[in-house]
């Protein structure tokens, strides 16, 4: 009898939510969103022309394997870190049934743990590559130019403040601002010297025409997680504990490879 009460309350407190109060919890938790960044017309693709050929910036999502699954959702901080992932991977801790009583703590270190990125956002005129010009004041008619990379320009990115184990920093906000951009992201980028573009400009008469080249990047900006991980045995059970968790906020600006935007002014007086 004792029991039935209780399931009655129990019921009865599920009963008295409305559907409109269930509604309004879900709506209350908060959704990521990819961000939808749309190129202007005056970035181009210069993968083809590019006369330094640029590596592919390949960095998909470590897999863990099942060991490595099965072991991190026993902590109960996210861990997203590639380098400590593979770390993990390459590990195996076997059940032996003479490990029934066996009690071990394993320092792995302190490690950046994860990345919660907070602002996305774009700069096309990230850093000036090149200025294309032509004198055109004692012409009669229109004189056309286009755009040839003067001097190879290498455009690098970086964090903005020092972290510890920067390199890994790195490798998460960039695997972040990749997913949610889907733009070809690298923290280094070279422009060949002689990349030319077919795309001309028309400078009037009596003018002096300038074409700028800029490499664009994204600028992220967020929060990164660390903790010290202890890899925790007991027995035939095994498990992840993070200790002394701290958070800090980082920015970074990623360059977008192989790609330049332009800006075109003609002008009556030298710049």
């Amino acid at each position: 009898m004792k029991g039935q009460r209780i399931f009655l309350v129990l019921l009865l407190i599920f009963l008295s939510m409305t559907p409109s109060a269930m509604a309004t919890n879900k709506e209350d938790q908060p959704v990521k969103k990819m961000v939808q960044i749309k190129m202007p017309p005056s970035v181009l693709n210069i993968a083809k022309e590019n006369t330094y050929p640029n590596p592919t910036q390949d960095l998909p999502y470590l897999q863990p394997s099942e060991f490595t699954q099965k072991i991190i959702k026993t902590s109960k901080v996210k861990i997203e870190n590639p380098n400590l992932i593979r770390m993990l991977n390459e590990s195996a801790v076997n059940n032996s049934p003479f490990s029934l009583g066996f009690r071990a703590t394993i320092y792995l270190g302190e490690w950046p743990l994860n990345y919660d990125s907070i602002e996305t956002a774009p700069n096309w005129q990230y850093q000036k590559i090149n200025t294309n010009y032509f004198d055109n004041r004692g012409g009669n008619s229109i004189y056309q130019i286009h755009y040839v990379q003067e001097a190879q320009k290498a455009v690098r990115g970086g964090l903005t403040a020092k972290v510890s184990k920067a390199e890994d920093v790195q490798k998460m906000m960039l695997l972040k601002a990749m997913e949610k951009t889907n733009l070809p992201l690298s923290f280094d980028t070279v422009i060949g010297a002689g990349t030319k573009k077919d795309h001309v400009y028309n400078i009037p008469p009596r003018r002096l025409g300038y074409l700028y080249g800029y490499a664009p990047a994204i600028n992220e900006k967020g929060k990164v997680t660390y903790g010290e991980v202890y890899l925790v045995i007991k027995g035939m059970k095994k498990k992840i504990v993070v200790k002394n968790v701290t958070s800090q906020g980082i920015g970074a600006w990623i360059p977008v490879q192989d790609h330049v935007s332009f800006g075109f002014l003609a002008s009556d007086h030298p710049r």
